[in-house]
Formats: structure tokens, C-alpha cells, sequence
């Protein structure tokens, strides 16, 4: 590969510096392959990156190297990159808005292995659309991670609120609810802490909501943290800094009840067959929903003991 080429990318040309930059040195993965993955991806991707401030995850000498969390847009960033101003406490930053596949691509050359966004969108920063529990598994035990979201998925369905999930591209799952930007982020933790309350009650053996590790003796943490202001989640079909450059996938539930399910087979060499499939989240934004009746139903359960 030479040092630099030329990416066409809709109506735009984006340059791509050290395209045989190894990015991945066990898996041999390099700045272009990551480039044309998310060229490739960047159609199903961007319906969950439009709106949303980034926060850019990079590597600029590979995933053993330095880890840069970068909010704020660089001064050398093109003006045709959008931006949003972001309030955080003490004054402004401005952060990239994914708008077009370019932007993506853009990222990508600037070794952003992953980008994080908002819950919420830019034209109502404080109302996410989307409330997110995070199981993350103590070890490396993705059964009781899948296991936890299946039960997740019961309650919310006595809750009448739809669902998605998504493997995070690690060792756990995203179970993603759908909003209508009704409720602030402080309405919808305190739903999420409730919610998270009354499974880990059902469940007392394996779940746990006890925010400190020496107190969950070996159970897993339902994670409600991420439903808060300027708080992100990694987003559909972003690449891990992970060995074999995993990917977060979202899946059908009918995927998850399957106890072979492993999210280290969902790679950026992996993936892009599921394009041919349905999409298991192409209902996510239509079908969001109030949390009002949710709330009523959430508080029924509570006072009746789960």
C-alpha cells in the first residue's frame, strides 16, 4: 500500500493517510481494512449515529497503544464534518455529528476504532430516545449475560415496552428500549434503577443492582449508569479495540434464546453477511415508546413484590 489514497465516498473524497498501518498486530488488521469496513457498514450504521454527539475512541499507533477518548472536535477537522455544542459543567465543547458515510470514513483515518454517542439527539439533548442496560458479566461468562437479558426482555414485556439487543463487541449485551423523548434523562434513570431494582429481586441468586464489586459476590451488575446526560454507548455495527476486531451486532431475541451464541464471532470479517438478512432493529425508531403507562405498571410490580 502506498502512504496515502483517496477514498470516494458519496459526493466526497476522503484521504486516507498509512492505509498499511497495522491497527490490530495478532490479527494483522490494518487503518484501510478498518476504512473499508465502515464504508461498507456506514448504511445500516448511520440511522443510529445521525443527531448524536461522537465521542471519538482512537488509536493512532494500534490497540496496544496509547488509548485517546476525544470529545471535543479537532481544529484540523474539514468544516464539512458537522459539529454540535455540547454544554458540559463549567462551559462548551463542541462534538462531531456522524451525519454522512464520509464523516464515518473521516473517523476511521484518524484511527477511531470506535465511536460513542449520546442517548439522546441533538435537537433535544436532555430527552434521550433510548433508555440501555448494560450486562456486562463479572468473567467471561456470556451465558450469564444472555441469560440476564432474556429475563430483562420478560419484564419489560409486562411492561408493555418493546426491546433490542445488541452484543456490545465484548463480553456482554446492550438491551436497548426505544423512547419518544418525553421524559429527561433523570426520569428515565430513576425508571432504569426501578426496573433494574425489580429484576435483580427476582433473581437474587444472579443479579444484583450493588454498584461497588466486593458487594455482588459473583453476580451480575445490571447497569443502569449510561442513562444520563452526556453519557454514550457504542452504537450498532462499531469495531472493538478488541484482538479480532469484534463488533457490537444488533440481534434478533430468537439469536439470544440460542445457548451457542458468542459475541467473538461477530467481526469486522464476519458481519457484513448479516446485510443480506433483515435487519433485527430496522422497527427501533418507530416504535418508541412513553414510559407514563411503563411507569404504572413498574410501581404495581414494585408494591406487589416483583
Amino acid at each position: 500500500m502506498s502512504d496515502k489514497r483517496a477514498v470516494k465516498v458519496g459526493r466526497r473524497t476522503v484521504g486516507v493517510s498509512n492505509p498499511g498501518k497495522v491497527l490490530y498486530p495478532g490479527d494483522g488488521i490494518t487503518k484501510g481494512d478498518l476504512v473499508e469496513y465502515y464504508q461498507q457498514v456506514a448504511g445500516r450504521m448511520l440511522p443510529h449515529l445521525r443527531g448524536r454527539p461522537v465521542a471519538m475512541e482512537r488509536y493512532p499507533d494500534g490497540i496496544d497503544g496509547e488509548r485517546i477518548f476525544q470529545k471535543d472536535v479537532p481544529g484540523h477537522f474539514p468544516g464539512w464534518i458537522d459539529r454540535v455544542k455540547v454544554h458540559k459543567q463549567g462551559g462548551t465543547l463542541q462534538q462531531v455529528v456522524c451525519e454522512q458515510a464520509a464523516t464515518l470514513v473521516y473517523l476511521a483515518n484518524q484511527a477511531c476504532i470506535t465511536p460513542h454517542v449520546f442517548l439522546s439527539r441533538s435537537d433535544r439533548l436532555d430527552h434521550p430516545d433510548q433508555l440501555i442496560v448494560d450486562l456486562d458479566p463479572a468473567g467471561d461468562d456470556f451465558g450469564a449475560a444472555r441469560r440476564a437479558a432474556l429475563a430483562l426482555r420478560s419484564l419489560l414485556e409486562e411492561l408493555e415496552l418493546p426491546s433490542f439487543p445488541k452484543t456490545t463487541g465484548g463480553k456482554g449485551v446492550h438491551v436497548t428500549v426505544p423512547l419518544d423523548r418525553r421524559a429527561d434523562f433523570d426520569s428515565v434513570r430513576r425508571f432504569a434503577r426501578d426496573v433494574a431494582a425489580v429484576l435483580a429481586a427476582r433473581h437474587p441468586d444472579r443479579l444484583t443492582t450493588e454498584q461497588r464489586k466486593r458487594d455482588r459476590g459473583g453476580r451480575l451488575y445490571l447497569d443502569v449508569m449510561r442513562n444520563a446526560y452526556a453519557q454514550t454507548a457504542v452504537p450498532p455495527y462499531a469495531v472493538r479495540a478488541r484482538p479480532g476486531a469484534t463488533v457490537a451486532t444488533p440481534l434478533d431475541w430468537s439469536e439470544l434464546e440460542d445457548p451457542s451464541l458468542r459475541p467473538a464471532a461477530f467481526t469486522i470479517g464476519s458481519v457484513l453477511p448479516r446485510f443480506e438478512e433483515t435487519d433485527p432493529w430496522k422497527d427501533l425508531r418507530r416504535r418508541g415508546r412513553s414510559l407514563s403507562r411503563a411507569r404504572r405498571r413498574l410501581d404495581g410490580l414494585a408494591e406487589g413484590g416483583g
